[in-house]
């Protein structure tokens, strides 16, 4: 990889805009000089990724002008000045290898579905399975049970973590599991023992999902409710269960989350951005050409 090559991945989800701006060094992998987030909301998503990149790019002090590649991924309709797209399974492998080196799995949560991705130590994806339509074991499902029960999302996983009582939560169906919620509420139980109920709820669909894809050893957590501490206690919590029941033994789970884990699929394509850069360079071409190639 050519030395001090600067590069951008703009991972565009149904709830927030992520980017990074890296720099990558020969033999020596790549440095992140920036990151930005900003949830899209009812903003129009154009302008919201706009002004992420924006952000990320003053941060970093560089110009746009100044990046080899930039590479989207997640909606790519919603980026319509990068220089190519890059599947997002690809991208959450590649990103958690960045500050997860030993990971080879990835539990990706975002607001709308989660995926489970087996991959080897250099990120090549090898196995993956996601969830089916229903939401609730997706972001949006926590954010949505949150605003009912008027909890800042910042303060769920706290909540949970606190409480010291738990009732079942439908894990099948999320209008079921909201009309749980309401019952729940009307019966006066505590706010902690409720999203408890859900975080449990949702891992258990989680743990299922990564026992289908084959996963085996440290597996990075990423997405937005990567930083959602209940939900990863609620994770480990099953497994160490799992591991008491007297049935056959199953491929041991080591399930880790990292400050930069929600900004894996951002980081992942940066990273993968500059690689790409250098394939065009030994190939003799330029960015503008592969732009027009994957354009048509």
């Amino acid at each position: 990889m050519s030395t001090g090559h600067v590069s951008a991945g703009i991972d565009a989800g149904s709830s927030a805009i992520k980017v990074c701006v890296t720099r990558s060094q020969a033999g020596a992998g790549a440095e992140i000089l920036s990151t930005a987030v900003q949830r899209i909301r009812r903003r129009n998503i154009g302008d919201v990724v706009r002004a992420t990149f924006d952000e990320a790019c003053a941060a970093a002090r560089v110009e746009p002008r100044d990046l080899c590649y930039v590479a989207s991924t997640g909606d790519v309709d919603a980026v319509d000045f990068a220089t190519g797209h890059l599947y997002g399974m690809t991208t959450h492998a590649r990103g958690a290898l960045h500050f997860m080196p030993d990971a080879r799995a990835v539990l990706d949560v975002g607001a709308l579905h989660a995926r489970a991705i087996r991959m080897d130590d250099r990120g090549k994806v090898l196995g993956h399975r996601m969830t089916s339509q229903c939401a609730s074991g997706t972001g949006q499902f926590v954010e949505n049970i949150a605003r009912y029960l008027g909890v800042p999302l910042e303060d769920v996983g706290r909540l949970s973590i606190a409480s010291t009582e738990v009732e079942e939560v439908s894990s099948v169906c999320a209008v079921l599991a909201e009309t749980d919620v309401i019952n729940m509420v009307s019966r006066g139980l505590g706010t902690g023992d409720i999203l408890r109920g859900i975080h449990l709820s949702i891992a258990g669909r989680l743990l299922r999902l990564l026992r289908a894809a084959g996963a085996d050893g440290v597996v990075a957590v990423t997405g937005g409710l990567a930083a959602d501490d209940g939900l990863v206690a609620c994770l480990r919590e099953l497994l160490g269960k799992e591991k008491a029941k007297p049935k056959k033994p199953l491929p041991k789970l080591d399930l880790r989350a990292h400050p930069l884990s929600p900004l894996a699929g951002a980081i992942g394509a940066a990273i993968l951005a500059a690689y790409r850069h250098d394939q065009l360079e030994r190939r003799g071409r330029t960015a503008s050409a592969a732009v027009a190639m994957e354009a048509g």
